[in-house]
């Protein structure tokens, strides 16, 4: 049996009891919600599976060791401890991030360079040779989370943030990051059991991780690399079989998923990314003005969005929200829209009263998250109906 260690899965702010779920769901052990992380316990292979499959998830750490830490010589000496050529080879580079909040040093980019020189002593010492550093694109990733005395040394095992699915070639002005946008669709219930819209799609990031969550394809199966792939106890074999095993869990989707744009640079990057993704049997986009369309379904629809702000795109926000509440007062009955904006003066244009507000940040922006149920006919009329 393979021996299970603690691990910290980092997130976005608010998406920490869903990332929580995805982790017990996958069978995560002993898991506890922390501020934008989440903790659990599991082997090698788990944090393969978690890598692959968590759709909030930014990163996997797995913490090597804690101390406490009072002047820069503990700081020295503690990493120095660490066998760092157990971990990886010499031939590989390395970066070091730091993230403190503490009262013996003031300077992060400091406390990296004095880590970073403890981990190449200890290599010349052991080995003779020594790793190089790399900003850009290192194999091993080291982060130092220093808080008041106590350090904690982590082996980033994700590399680059696990947001860049891989999928996305192509994007517009104002792109929503994927672990947002995942995490924003099952905030709203999105489980792929009706049909989807994205009436102001961009390039696609909704409609695709939609896709993926219908059909419950792993989040990260386009992606090539992860840091664990360049660690001394990476195995190929075990990493191939959970691969397989995770896409064995993919399932049958038998509703639609539609995306809209009026710009015809949009849908092309849109239909590039879905192309990319291999969704392209189970979402459509076609180049639309969303104030022009009409509901495209009989049955119940399930609506997300992410309408212009303002911000990065240059709009009317008065005209331009009071036509999206227009839109799905007259010509989506049957419709839970959902719609993340961080431009909170901006709702009150909408003219509809939201049934549900959740708190997000769109990168450093606070934005909303909220939800308008459009009934069949009239509020009044359905519960007219309800009491026959």
């Amino acid at each position: 049996m393979a021996e299970n260690f603690r691990m910290l899965a980092k997130t976005l702010y608010g998406f920490e009891p869903i990332l929580a779920k995805e982790l017990r769901n996958l069978g995560a052990g002993n898991v506890e919600e922390g501020v934008r992380n989440v903790s659990f316990d599991g082997d090698i292979g788990f944090l393969y599976k978690a890598n692959l499959c968590l759709r909030t998830a930014l990163k996997i750490m797995k913490p090597m060791e804690r101390f406490k830490v009072f002047n820069e010589k503990e700081l020295y000496d503690n990493v120095y401890a660490i066998d760092w050529p157990d971990y990886f080879d010499h031939d590989k580079t390395f970066a070091i991030d730091t993230i403190m909040n503490s009262e013996v040093f003031n300077n992060s980019m400091y406390v990296s360079q004095k880590a970073k020189d403890a981990l190449v002593d200890k290599f010349r010492a052991v080995k003779r040779q020594r790793p190089n550093v790399s900003t850009q694109d290192p194999d091993i990733r080291i982060n130092i989370h220093l808080y008041k005395n106590t350090c904690t040394i982590s082996l980033d095992s994700s590399g680059n943030s696990l947001h860049q699915r891989g999928y996305r070639i192509s994007t517009n002005i104002a792109p929503i990051n994927e672990v947002l946008a995942a995490g924003l669709l099952l905030l709203s219930g999105w489980d792929g059991q009706l049909d989807f819209l994205d009436p102001m799609c961009g390039s696609g990031t909704f409609l695709i991780e939609a896709g993926m969550i219908a059909c419950n394809i792993p989040a990260n199966i386009n992606r090539e690399s992860y840091a664990f792939m360049q660690w001394n106890d990476y195995d190929a074999e075990l990493h191939e079989k959970i691969v397989t095993a995770s896409l064995n869990k993919t399932r049958e989707f038998h509703h639609k998923i539609i995306g809209y744009d009026k710009a015809p640079s949009a849908t092309r990057k849109a239909q590039e990314n879905v192309d990319n993704a291999n969704l392209s049997e189970y979402i459509t986009i076609e180049r639309k003005d969303f104030f022009r369309t009409e509901k495209p379904v009989d049955g119940k629809l399930h609506m997300v969005f992410n309408p212009p702000y303002g911000e990065r795109l240059q709009i009317d926000v008065e005209d331009f929200y009071g036509k999206i509440g227009d839109t799905l007062k007259q010509n989506y009955p049957g419709t839970n829209a959902w719609l993340i904006t961080s431009n909170l003066e901006a709702l009150k244009y909408v003219g509809l009263r939201p049934s549900r507000k959740i708190k997000a940040f769109n990168g450093k922006l606070e934005s909303r998250l909220v939800k308008y149920e459009m009934y069949e006919g009239s509020k009044k009329a359905k519960h007219k109906t309800d009491t026959i």
